[in-house]
């Protein structure tokens, strides 16, 4: 074969290598998110009809490119079906309104289990005594690309979104976190200075919430997020979009570094909290679609 030729086939293959995959999501993003897949996201996540018509918009595009890039294994005998992944991709792209950032880059799969799922680890005893032990999960997050939640508890997350328990609000928040290299607490961030305001209030509120969870002193953040700074930020995660407005009283410089990160405020989608006593829901018209 001529040379300069197998030069130019090369060369042509790289290029179709490179603008293929992109004129093949290009193509995939300019369809509309499926009826089906709408009602989902109206019946299944609640603060989904609260918000303005631009962020609408936004999550549906987020969720059409999720679901062409993301693969979904279903678990422990789970066939999944259309609802859960419009329901976990919906949920998890809630993350990424209004930032500039690519759709989970490093995730490549989502296992759904029925129900808690066990993982069986090495814990360490007295005397240094290895031992294997079986630990029953409702979702984890993975540095080689896999997110495994328990479906019933993303239903259950779903069904009532003031509690500030979320499993795929908190697992997706780890796979944010673990964009900048590691799951420290400290995802991507657009500058020095940012990284100086953010480690001094995390840390204090961290600190806070360690002592909160030792004294068992009530808190607005779940106690888990004391475990160690990455599950801080995945529980601050959670609260930030589920309960905003005690997060807001409570912790205003935390709230504040979240207002910057996430660059949404969950505030406009929902109605204040019910005072203590009441038992109205502050989602009058929202019933899951089980």
């Amino acid at each position: 074969m001529n040379p300069l030729l197998w030069i130019s086939l090369v060369i042509a293959g790289i290029v179709l290598a490179l603008w293929f995959p992109g004129w093949r999501l290009k193509r995939a993003l300019a369809k509309p998110l499926p009826a089906a897949g709408l009602a989902v996201l109206e019946q299944n996540i609640p603060v989904y009809q609260r918000m303005p018509a631009p962020l609408q918009q936004q999550l549906q595009r987020l969720v059409v490119q999720f679901l062409y890039q993301k693969k979904f294994v279903g678990c422990g005998g789970l066939e999944v079906t259309d609802e859960m992944r419009y329901t976990i991709a919906g949920q998890a792209c809630l993350l990424l309104l209004n930032r500039q950032t690519q759709v989970y880059p490093q995730l490549a799969t989502i296992l759904v289990y029925p129900t808690e799922f066990l993982v069986t680890r090495n814990e360490v005893g007295p005397g240094g005594v290895v031992t294997p032990a079986a630990n029953g999960l409702l979702g984890e997050s993975w540095g080689d690309g896999r997110v495994v939640l328990s479906w019933d508890h993303v239903q259950r997350g779903a069904a009532d979104w003031t509690d500030g328990h979320n499993v795929v609000l908190h697992e997706f928040a780890h796979q944010l976190d673990s964009e900048s290299g590691a799951a420290n607490g400290a995802p991507y961030l657009p500058n020095v200075s940012s990284y100086r305001s953010w480690a001094t209030v995390l840390s204090r509120d961290f600190a806070n919430l360690r002592h909160d969870a030792i004294y068992q002193q009530q808190s607005v953040m779940d106690h888990y997020g004391a475990t160690n700074p990455a599950e801080f930020f995945a529980v601050a995660t959670e609260t930030f979009f589920e309960k905003p407005y005690q997060m807001a009283e409570h912790h205003e410089e935390l709230f504040a570094e979240f207002l910057k990160y996430y660059k949404v405020d969950p505030r406009e989608w929902m109605p204040p909290p019910i005072e203590p006593g009441h038992m109205a829901s502050p989602f009058p018209d929202y019933a899951p679609h089980w």
